[in-house]
């Protein structure tokens, strides 16, 4: 029988429920998440489980990452499930605040992050994300105290730039990327999958098959342009509106005009039907 993670909803219990953890020196890894988890978050606890002695995890859905026109309203929760999921891996700490513990009355700080935040990319579509993100996340560090924290490589953008944060602001968090969990036909798993109508669901693993055969073009020496250009095609053939296919600089994110100007990383993101995609690929 499963072991019930401890739930803690207010920053007084979270700091008893901490120090209760710490005894012997014991160490701390956080998985922030936003909830309705799937095997690519289970992915993120076994890797924390194997790096410290002791896992809590964090569900909050964060409004201040969302515009307006985003689905901050209709984001998948799945609360019951997603305890269920946590207590089969033996988590020692769920983390699971309201909107008013976070951001509570008078609330006026902002972090603004530039580097890996204005490449280009997810930011030009989201202006307001990172923004979003990088505050949610300092306070996660700041309330959690955490010694490593753990973020899936799907969103290679948000890992870039909260590994920049942490290191920035001297946070004392070592930031660890696991890899992307995919299913068989290649998709990666993300929460937002479950808008996907079952036609959608077929096309969908095209923006995977897409990197590959970028990687495999740029492999053999081809250019980006051509690699792109080829992957682009593919892309929209299978029905997509593509946001962008781009090949970067895999740890500054800044645009190549060579595949040998240093490692690289393929990112894309596109629409299919009204679920927007992201995945990424590395060399």
């Amino acid at each position: 029988m499963s072991r019930s993670p401890l739930i803690v909803r207010n920053l007084s219990a979270l700091r008893r429920a901490l120090d209760g953890l710490r005894v012997r020196k014991a160490s701390l890894a956080l998985v922030p998440t936003m909830g309705a988890l799937h095997d690519g978050h289970v992915s993120l606890v076994r890797l924390a489980k194997r790096r410290a002695d002791k896992v809590a995890v964090s569900i909050f859905v964060n409004p201040t990452q969302f515009a307006p026109t985003e689905d901050f309203g209709s984001y998948p929760r799945t609360w019951k499930e997603d305890v269920a999921k946590l207590a089969a891996e033996k988590v020692d700490l769920i983390w699971h605040p309201d909107a008013k513990a976070m951001y509570p009355d008078g609330f006026a700080t902002r972090i603004v992050p530039e580097g890996a935040a204005l490449a280009g990319l997810e930011d030009r579509y989201r202006p307001q994300f990172f923004g979003g993100v990088a505050t949610v996340v300092a306070k996660l560090f700041t309330q959690c105290r955490p010694d490593i924290a753990v973020f899936g490589e799907k969103d290679y953008q948000q890992l870039r730039v909260v590994t920049q944060l942490a290191r920035d602001l001297d946070l004392g968090v070592r930031v660890i990327g696991s890899r992307t969990v995919r299913k068989r036909d290649g998709l990666a798993m993300s929460s937002r999958n479950v808008y996907l109508s079952a036609e959608e669901r077929r096309a969908a693993p095209t923006l995977y098959k897409a990197m590959k055969e970028v990687a495999g073009r740029l492999r053999a020496g081809g250019s980006i342009e051509a690699a792109v250009a080829g992957g682009t095609e593919l892309i929209t053939s299978a029905g997509f509106v593509l946001d962008y296919l781009e090949v970067r600089h895999a740890e500054t994110l800044a645009p190549l005009a060579s595949a040998k100007d240093g490692p690289w990383r393929i990112l894309v993101a596109a629409k299919l039907g009204k679920t927007r995609l992201i995945d990424n690929i590395g060399a």
